[in-house]
């Protein structure tokens, strides 16, 4: 049992669901739970059930239960339904000697994330059924036995929540890797159609004046020199293009950095609202104001605990302003900006710029960032 709680493993269900955030407490949750284990040890008290062979079953039965929950927690995901069979059946064998529920919760919660919602609720009614009938053979009170059965099955409903709801993150984030790779696809794709218009007639022009002046070095020297002179210019200017057309891969354009940033924000479970129509800006600028949205956003959902961030960007006459706001935590202090605020001051200064930041501690940040666009 140490082992697997020091080593889990990386599909191991504790780690998914709090990796997406859905249990609070992310993978130390399943062990928070078992404080509720105490109720194993009172049972047979509290029902006057306290004989020695009461008492024998319930304290032996306590750890292959722990055996069996941890290793459904942290062991391999693809193993989970067979640990949690496991464990309905010591829950409902140990049940009449230790008249206790307590395991019979922890079954319910488990069979959640085990199959689909439909085959689940099928599993947990069938599960209630037979703590049911086993509780009242048992001489359980009847209240107590509802009780129980109530109260697992509102805690069971509320993990298939959960369950639901984590299968839906997965989904999500399925989609935005897609969504990324045909991105990338598209960009590769445009970037291989550049370079051969760029550099596919400009070879075959340097081609054609090398094998030209080579056959004109001998017979007319002048002419092969004019030839050569024309290949020098064209390569500079290839160059030339080649240098600019790799500057342009390499900025992103606010356009293509809003998107990022919504799909950024969404798998943190933040929206992004405002700016569905950007203006066209000279490229520097867009590269500029690109990298500011970046960073923005990236300290939104570091640390803001924001729910939601809003985005406008207005263009007059003279200038650019682009407004980023969330309703986050609050709190950044002027006098003592992180370094990818500094660097995003530093950045506006540079362009004739400015950022104003507005964060009133608990009622989220704006920043202002304004740019001539001369």
């Amino acid at each position: 049992m140490i082992e697997t709680l020091l080593r889990p493993h990386p599909n191991c269900l504790a780690i998914q669901l709090g990796r997406g955030g859905k249990l609070s407490g992310g993978g130390w949750f399943p062990l928070l739970n078992l404080v509720w284990l105490f109720w194993v040890f009172a049972a047979p008290w509290w029902f006057g059930r306290f004989s020695v062979a009461s008492l024998v079953v319930t304290y032996a039965t306590v750890p292959l239960f722990l055996w069996l929950y941890l290793r459904a927690w942290y062991g391999d995901r693809a193993q989970v339904l067979r640990y949690s069979i496991a464990l309905t059946v010591l829950a409902l064998v140990a049940l009449p000697l230790t008249h206790t529920w307590s395991y019979i919760i922890y079954a319910s919660v488990l069979l959640m994330f085990c199959t689909t919602p439909r085959r689940a609720l099928l599993w947990l009614g069938a599960l209630l059924a037979a703590f049911l009938v086993i509780a009242l053979l048992s001489g359980i009170p009847l209240a107590a036995t509802i009780g129980g059965v109530l109260t697992s099955a509102a805690i069971a409903l509320i993990n298939l929540f959960f369950s639901i709801s984590a299968r839906h993150d997965t989904a999500l984030r399925l989609t935005q890797a897609e969504v990324r790779r045909l991105a990338a696809s598209a960009e590769r794709e445009r970037i291989g159609r550049d370079l051969h218009d760029l550099l596919g007639h400009t070879l075959s022009l340097i081609a054609i004046k090398s094998e030209l002046a080579d056959r004109l070095f001998e017979h007319d020297p002048a002419a092969a020199r004019e030839h050569v002179q024309e290949l020098h210019q064209i390569a500079r200017n290839s160059l030339t293009q080649v240098r600019a057309a790799v500057t342009g891969i390499r900025a992103t354009g606010l356009a293509a950095e809003r998107v990022s940033a919504r799909l950024l924000l969404e798998s943190s479970g933040v929206s992004l609202s405002g700016a569905e129509q950007l203006p066209a800006l000279p490229p520097p600028l867009d590269a500029a104001l690109a990298l500011c949205l970046r960073e923005a956003v990236t300290n939104v959902h570091r640390h803001a605990a924001a729910s939601a961030v809003t985005l406008d960007v207005q263009q007059t006459a003279a200038a650019i302003e682009m407004r980023i706001a969330d309703n986050g935590c609050g709190g950044i202090d002027h006098a003592g900006l992180g370094n990818g605020l500094h660097g995003l001051r530093q950045r506006l200064e540079m362009l004739g710029g400015s950022l104003a930041i507005d964060s009133p501690r608990g009622r989220g940040t704006t920043l202002r960032l304004q740019v001539p666009l001369t």
